[in-house]
Parts: C-alpha cells; sequence; structure tokens
C-alpha cells in the first residue's frame, strides 16, 4: 500500500446510525437504513423463532419484525417512549429491528475501525458476536459495528 492509498483510507468516513441494547452501544451501516420509527402494534406469527416480533404493515408493504435484544441472548426489556423500530433494507430484505432507542448519526473515520478481537468475535456464549462487523474506536467510548448481511441471513423470517 502506497502513502497515497494510505491518505485515502485514513481519508474515508463510515457513516453508520447508533443505537443502544442496554448500556451497549451500536452502529449500522446508514446506506442499510430505511427509516426510523417509534413502536407501533406488531401482529404476532406463530411458530416463528423467538426473536421475531411478528409483523407490521409499513405503508401497505408487510415487513418482519427482529428483537435485537433477543437475537443477540439478552434480557428482555418492557418497550418504552425511547423504543424504536430500525427498518433496514439488506440486499432488497426489508426488515424492522427493535432496539432501545436510536442515538445519532455519525461518520466515523475508516482507521479507527478495528476489527473486533478473536476471543470477542469467536465462540462465546453471547449470541451476537458472529454478527461484528467491526469495533469503532472513538474518543470516550467503543461503538460495536454490526454486519446486518449476516444478521438478517441468519434469521429465519416469515414469509409474506
Amino acid at each position: 500500500m502506497n502513502d497515497t492509498d494510505k491518505q485515502i483510507l485514513s481519508d474515508s468516513l463510515e457513516q453508520m446510525v447508533t443505537f443502544n441494547l442496554g448500556q451497549e452501544e451500536f452502529g449500522v451501516n446508514i446506506l442499510q437504513v430505511q427509516e426510523i420509527n417509534r413502536m407501533v402494534e406488531i401482529t404476532q406469527v406463530p411458530q416463528t423463532e423467538h426473536y421475531i416480533k411478528g409483523i407490521i404493515n409499513l405503508r401497505g408493504k408487510v415487513i418482519p419484525i427482529v428483537d435485537l435484544r433477543k437475537k443477540f441472548g439478552m434480557a428482555e426489556k418492557e418497550y418504552d417512549n425511547h423504543t424504536r423500530i430500525v427498518v433496514v433494507d439488506v440486499s432488497n430484505e426489508v426488515v424492522g429491528l427493535v432496539v432501545d432507542g436510536v442515538s445519532e448519526v455519525l461518520r466515523v473515520p475508516a482507521d479507527s475501525l478495528e476489527e473486533a478481537p478473536r476471543l470477542v468475535s469467536g465462540e462465546s456464549t453471547y449470541s451476537g458476536v458472529e454478527y461484528i462487523k467491526s469495533i469503532a474506536k472513538l474518543e470516550d467510548r467503543l461503538l460495536i459495528y454490526l454486519d446486518l448481511g449476516k444478521i438478517i441471513s441468519t434469521s429465519k423470517l416469515p414469509t409474506t
């Protein structure tokens, strides 16, 4: 890699939408986020995986809803005024993700993204680790950058 390539890499930014699940902060690529909505009534679908909350009608389109807390094996939390549904499009699969709250849109320098340590991204009792794309090292915090493609591809979504 020459100096020009290094400069381009250090100048590039990753834009992400950040949200919380408990005390942890996560980010997803902004290009995959269609919209962010307040909680609405979710219609349950029988015989789906435990992390599938059900489906909603979003402007005439039925989309499945995944509760990320349940998907990642985290303790359940009652929905409140901060709870949001982040609607994402991953390879033409539109899915709503229930999160505790949306924080902000961040522009993160590509050189501040680091591969997750093997102990974190390998085998673990925390089932969310396989979905980590990288870790963003920000001034006073670490942000877990998620790979939505892996989350969606491993989810057994109800067919509509």
